[in-house]
């Protein structure tokens, strides 16, 4: 089932196009990867996608909620806090899952949320299918790595059992090893049914995703050559 849908999406302000005609879908269970050089537009279309962001031109269609993981800027952790005080408040802003809700939701999502009071930590991080991750639950959140911000923001943001996550530059800081474990985790949120999205400037090799880039300069239409001016008349003094 297609979670996100866009035709023909841009945002153009006074200074010009943000981003345009984009036509993206991402399905539940599905890993889309948006990349494009710097200034692209890439982290205003992923905070558009999860309703944090406006558009003014073409079609955005969202089933169920969104959440956000890292965004530089917008979403990051709190300095102040350890990682599991982050992932325990999380779980008490959250509460239980409505009764109502837990057929929709992950049920990874519910037994974390279910389990916060025994082990928040290890249940959240399990939930997310993360066991493997980079990541101290006494480390706090200004002194985590870029990687380890990522990690973390992706275990909070599937705690609210969301349709769609977002995440953005999970590229960034990043060497080789440490973006191919990133991507194999993506992966793993993806397989537990939500559609991801997440932005980065290139994919690594191999990476079962799909891919949607955006902007790239489009080519100049050639010159055409400028006609010449008609002949006129030479003008007859009166």
């Amino acid at each position: 089932m297609n979670i996100v849908e866009t035709r023909g999406l841009g945002l153009r302000t006074r200074r010009g196009w943000v981003y345009r005609d984009v036509d993206l879908t991402a399905a539940s269970g599905e890993l889309v990867a948006v990349t494009g050089p710097p200034g692209s537009g890439r982290t205003s279309l992923l905070l558009t996608l999860a309703g944090r962001f406006p558009h003014s031109h073409g079609e955005l269609r969202r089933r169920g909620p969104a959440a956000l993981g890292q965004v530089a800027g917008v979403h990051e952790p709190d300095p102040t806090l350890t990682v599991a005080e982050h992932i325990t408040e999380r779980l008490l802003l959250l509460g239980p899952v409505p009764r109502r809700r837990r057929r929709l939701v992950p049920v990874a999502a519910v037994r974390a949320r279910r389990a916060y009071r025994r082990d928040a930590y290890a249940a959240a991080v399990a939930g997310a299918g993360l066991t493997d991750a980079p990541l101290d639950p006494d480390r706090y959140g200004r002194d985590l790595t870029p990687v380890e911000r990522q990690v973390l923001g992706l275990v909070l943001a599937s705690l609210g059992g969301p349709s769609l996550i977002v995440a953005d530059d999970v590229d960034a800081g990043a060497d080789r090893p440490e973006r191919e474990w990133m991507w194999g985790a993506l992966k793993r949120l993806a397989d537990q049914g939500y559609a991801v999205v997440a932005s980065a400037r290139a994919v690594e090799p191999g990476v079962a995703a799909t891919v949607h880039r955006i902007g790239d300069p489009a080519v100049p239409a050639p010159a055409l050559p400028a006609e010449p001016a008609p002949d006129r008349p030479a003008e007859v003094p009166a």
